[in-house]
């Protein structure tokens, strides 16, 4: 419990002082090491939204974003459909989405950072936009009913949790049958040196916990998901390797070439059954029970 809340309050630093850089004026996204040097160069967060997309969107809202997709784009979201993002931020999912999703629909944003919901909070107010809604709280333990969410979304979050498979049963608990969830996230490819692993748990933002693709097929399985596809949209090179390193205090030249290729942004998408079988639901309502308690890991509620 020592070492979660120690996490936790790791995670509301780094998130707060974040939004605070971005209220003041001088930060870009970053999911690298050292946020400060960054300057919009970090190869994660760089160009994610396409030119017109975050039109009438707080430009606050974009510089907060510390995402790496646009899980907006991906979730084909329709008029009048409920929308939940995973760890909003800033908002600017959120703010896409709710323009998507128009007047009948609703949008939701989690976030457990006070800075950030301040932030996303006063970016809805400059948008002017009404159908939004955003939440304090953990995405362990999501604060809405059951089959209550048409669409789950999310940017680069879910790899940063403790206990994955209790987000992942959340996210099909709140999701009413035939729901969607589609999110951005950063995933392993082949093997890592476990050793390498352990160092980037330490000092790579975006890429700490990040799940290899198997392992995020047999969770979203496991708790009842069907229809689940993983597509890589940015494979990280070395060069990539060497941007988000720079800063860390390990040694870059010795590292770049072991992450060449093994880390890369994804699209993730899965359904919820229209009828959920029984024993899908049991498993889901285990996976729940057991990550009772679990707070958010590194980062996972602040993007």
């Amino acid at each position: 419990m020592g070492e979660t809340n120690t996490i936790r309050e790791t995670v509301r630093e780094r998130y707060g002082q974040a939004a605070l850089r971005v209220m003041a004026g001088d930060a870009n996204g970053c999911c690298g090491a050292s946020a400060a040097s960054c300057g919009g160069t970090d190869p994660i967060t760089r160009d994610l939204y396409l030119a017109g997309q975050t039109d009438g969107i707080p430009a606050e809202a974009v510089l907060a974003s510390l995402g790496c997709g646009n899980p907006t784009a991906l979730a084909e979201l329709r008029e009048g459909e409920t929308v939940l993002d995973l760890g909003s931020g800033g908002g600017i999912d959120v703010l896409l989405s709710a323009r998507r999703v128009g007047p009948t629909g609703k949008a939701y944003g989690l976030d457990m950072t006070d800075e950030m919901l301040a932030l996303a909070r006063e970016n809805q107010r400059r948008a002017g936009v009404v159908n939004v809604e955003f939440l304090q709280g953990h995405i362990e333990q999501i604060p809405l009913p059951d089959d209550s969410v048409d669409v789950i979304i999310s940017n680069c979050v879910i790899n940063l949790s403790a206990d994955k498979g209790r987000v992942l049963a959340e996210a099909f608990r709140v999701l009413k049958p035939g729901g969607r969830f589609a999110v951005s996230d950063v995933i392993v490819r082949g093997q890592v040196p476990p050793e390498m692993r352990r160092s980037m748990e330490l000092w790579v933002g975006c890429v700490a916990g990040a799940l290899e693709e198997g392992e995020f097929r047999s969770l979203l399985a496991g708790v009842g998901f069907e229809g689940i596809d993983i597509e890589p949209t940015r494979v990280y090179d070395v060069e990539d390797a060497r941007g988000f390193l720079e800063g860390s205090g390990v040694d870059v030249d010795a590292l770049a070439p072991v992450v060449d290729g093994r880390f890369a942004s994804a699209f993730v998408r899965a359904t919820k059954p229209v009828a959920v079988p029984a024993a899908a639901g049991a498993a889901s309502d285990a996976s729940a029970d057991a990550g009772a308690g679990a707070c958010c890991a590194l980062g996972c509620c602040g993007n």
